[in-house]
């Protein structure tokens, strides 16, 4: 995605923020650019970090009108930013940027706040956290809802674990780029309540697959069919957003398979460890590495379908 790209990509709200901040991102993927775009939009002196220098060079040219720069170290940035939030892939990308010898949790001054968007384990922000009190750093674990688009449009999701007394002060700060963010309990509450968001879509969309393939079966017009259920009480996002466009094999967007493959793992992790029966949850994901190991861990979620109707699948 190059510069201009990026700048369409966005769209911000359009109030400006009432106290400028110099706040660090780190993570330029298309969930990181965008909210880091609304972040830059409002006002705020945006310092970001991305392990692709193409990436970051990228996003810099898009927003170079505003008070954005780049940092070549999280050393750096932790020394320089009052915020910092993260988006990053797995359990070791948080590890990694926070408190391992080359992390920002090594500058970062007391007072301080760290927020992570990342999707990631229960332990690991328990881990990462422990690090954070010792040095005085305020931590939140903030995964979010709402996709790409959500990102794009600033409507994203928001469930966020950590110090109660701080609630207004992440609410404000994510603002630019969320249409809610709730605090669900101390830190660590935020990811598990993602994790109830992913059990509940993945079986929303499984069911949405063998729905549409049980009436293509019939012979029914399906668009027609969508067109009525979607206002009953069948109704769903998922069905708002991706019934047609399965109909139509359209999944070239979205969330990808493969994330939705690491995020279940997680999922299904720490149900073990607190002993949740997931039977339906289970059965997905091996529907979703069935996908992967056909070489379609790029696609939208909503390719379950997919593995319903190509011959690919057949036994």
């Amino acid at each position: 995605m190059d510069g201009q790209a990026i700048e369409q990509y966005i769209i911000h709200k359009n109030s400006r923020t009432s106290k400028p901040r110099k706040v660090g991102f780190i993570g330029l993927g298309k969930m990181g650019a965008a909210m880091a775009g609304h972040l830059a939009k409002v006002g705020h002196a945006v310092h970001v970090f991305n392990r692709s220098k193409e990436k970051t060079d990228n996003w810099i040219k898009a927003f170079e009108s505003y008070s954005v720069s780049k940092v070549n170290s999280l050393g750096l940035m932790g020394e320089t930013c009052e915020i910092i939030i993260s988006c990053v892939g797995d359990d070791d990308d948080l590890r990694e940027i926070t408190f391992n010898p080359t992390g920002c949790f090594q500058t970062m001054r007391k007072n301080t706040i760290f927020i992570d968007h990342s999707t990631t384990s229960f332990d690991v922000v328990q881990e990462v956290n422990r690090f954070a009190v010792e040095r005085g750093i305020s931590f939140f674990d903030a995964p979010v809802s709402g996709g790409t688009s959500g990102a794009k449009n600033g409507v994203l999701s928001i469930m966020f674990g950590g110090q109660k007394e701080q609630s207004k002060s992440f609410k404000d700060i994510v603002s630019p780029y969320s249409k809610t963010a709730e605090r669900m309990g101390e830190v660590g509450s935020g990811q598990l309540a993602k994790m109830v968001n992913q059990i509940c879509i993945s079986g929303l969309i499984q069911g949405l697959a063998e729905g549409l393939k049980f009436g293509l079966d019939s012979g029914l017009d399906m668009k027609t069919v969508l067109s009525v259920i979607s206002k009953g009480a069948a109704q769903s996002w998922q069905m708002e957003n991706r019934g047609n466009t399965m109909l139509e094999g359209k999944y070239d967007f979205g969330f990808a398979v493969d994330h939705m493959i690491k995020d279940l793992s997680i999922v299904l992790e720490q149900g073990v460890k607190q002993n949740s029966d997931l039977e339906i949850t289970k059965h997905v994901k091996e529907f979703y590495k069935d996908l992967s190991n056909k070489g379609y861990g790029n696609l939208d979620t909503s390719a379950l379908l997919l593995r319903l109707t190509s011959k690919e699948f057949k036994q």
